[in-house]
């Protein structure tokens, strides 16, 4: 078992910065990859960012050049910077890890919200 923790969501202005952080405890050496994903309201949820533990980093279209992904191997925490946010940037975003079995853990969310 895996329990994932969430942090650092909240309200920001259009333009503004969050960044959210998710600790891994539990049964944490096997993770593979670790990422964000989130849902805005009467939407699917996407894939914003992922890593590898080799550091092998992937974004989706929409956040390229405004998001940042990064880990802490040793901490088992995986960081997602978010700078330049726009209104559609809104939602609930879900840490996600893989582990080297396939099995895959959910955080619970923390919600972001970009208005003025």
């Amino acid at each position: 078992q895996v329990q994932l923790v969430e942090s650092g969501g909240g309200l920001v202005q259009p333009g503004g910065s969050l960044r959210l952080s998710c600790a891994a405890s539990g049964t944490i050496s096997s993770i593979n990859v670790m990422g964000w994903y989130r849902q805005a309201p009467g939407k699917e949820r996407e894939l914003v960012a992922r890593i590898t533990r080799a550091g092998v980093t992937n974004y989706a279209d929409s956040v390229k050049g405004r998001f940042t992904i990064s880990r802490d191997n040793a901490k088992y925490t995986v960081y997602l910077q978010m700078n330049s946010l726009k209104p559609e940037d809104t939602a609930v975003y879900y840490c996600n890890v893989l582990l080297a079995n396939g099995v895959a853990y959910w955080g619970k969310g923390t919600l972001g919200t970009v208005s003025s």
